[in-house]
C-alpha cells in the first residue's frame, strides 16, 4: 500500500488534491446504446409489476417483499421515488421499464457512493442492457461525479450478486459479519469496491464489449466481458 511518513517517522496515507465534497447525483437521465437509466417515478409501477414475474429475485433485496398486486407495486414506487438516498433508477429498454437499482451511502465528503437495490426483469438477465446499465452508472460515478470509490455489497449468500460483482471488475475486499438483521435473519456481508485507479481499464473493457460488433445478430455476445 503506497504510503508515506510524517514527522514522526510514521506511515500516513497519500494526500488526496481532489476537491471535496464531491457532488450529489443529479437524477438525470443516463442512456446507453441498448437501455436508458430514468427517475423511478410511480407511473413506472404497472410495467414493473408486469415484468418482475420471479419472485425469488426479492429474497436479498433487503425489508422488501414481491408486489402482490399493481397497487402495492405503486405505494412502493411513490415511496422509493421519493427517495434521495438511495437514489432509485428504472431501467428502461425499447422504452418499457424492465428493472430498477440505486445509488446509495452517497459519501460526497470522502467521495465513495454504492450501487444497490438492483432488480431486473427474468426477461434482462444475462442481455447487454443489464450490464450496460450498471456500466452506465459506473461512467456517472467516476466521470461525471469524480468519485473515488463504487461500492458493491450483497448478502454473503447471495451467489449470483457476488458473481455479477466479480464479472463487472469489483474487487472483493471481505465479508463483515453478522452485519444486518433482515426479514428476521442473520446477514453476513461482502464487501466489494472498484477505485478510480482501476476505472479507466475498466472503462476501456465495458465499451469494446459493448460495442455492436461483439454480438451476433440474435443478441449473443461474440466474446465475454472478461475476455474484451
Amino acid at each position: 500500500m503506497d504510503h508515506r511518513l510524517n514527522a514522526y517517522g510514521q506511515p500516513i496515507g497519500l494526500p488526496v488534491d481532489l476537491p471535496l465534497p464531491r457532488p450529489l447525483p443529479p437524477q438525470t437521465d443516463l442512456t446507453g446504446r441498448t437501455v436508458t437509466l430514468t427517475a423511478l417515478t410511480p407511473d413506472h409501477a404497472p410495467a414493473l409489476y408486469n415484468a418482475m414475474t420471479d419472485p425469488a429475485g426479492w429474497t436479498y433485496l433487503g425489508a422488501d417483499e414481491p408486489w402482490t398486486d399493481e397497487a402495492d407495486a405503486r405505494r412502493w414506487a411513490e415511496a422509493k421515488a421519493a427517495s434521495k438516498d438511495p437514489l432509485f433508477y428504472t431501467l428502461m429498454v425499447a422504452g418499457t421499464p424492465q428493472g430498477f437499482l440505486s445509488l446509495l451511502r452517497i459519501n460526497p465528503e470522502a467521495a465513495s457512493i454504492e450501487v444497490g437495490y438492483i432488480h431486473y426483469a427474468p426477461a434482462l438477465k444475462g442481455t447487454a442492457a443489464a450490464t450496460e446499465a450498471q456500466f452506465l452508472l459506473m461512467q456517472h460515478v467516476f466521470d461525471d461525479l469524480g468519485y473515488r470509490r463504487h461500492e458493491w455489497k450483497c448478502d454473503a449468500l447471495n451467489a449470483p450478486s457476488r458473481k455479477a460483482a466479480d464479472r463487472l471488475g469489483f474487487t472483493y475486499e471481505g465479508t463483515f459479519r453478522q452485519a444486518l438483521i433482515y426479514k428476521g435473519r442473520n446477514r453476513d456481508t461482502a464487501w466489494f469496491s472498484i477505485i478510480d485507479s482501476e476505472w479507466p481499464a475498466l472503462k476501456a473493457r465495458f465499451t469494446r464489449w459493448l460495442s455492436q460488433e461483439n454480438f451476433h445478430p440474435d443478441g449473443r455476445q461474440r466474446k465475454r466481458l472478461q475476455d474484451a
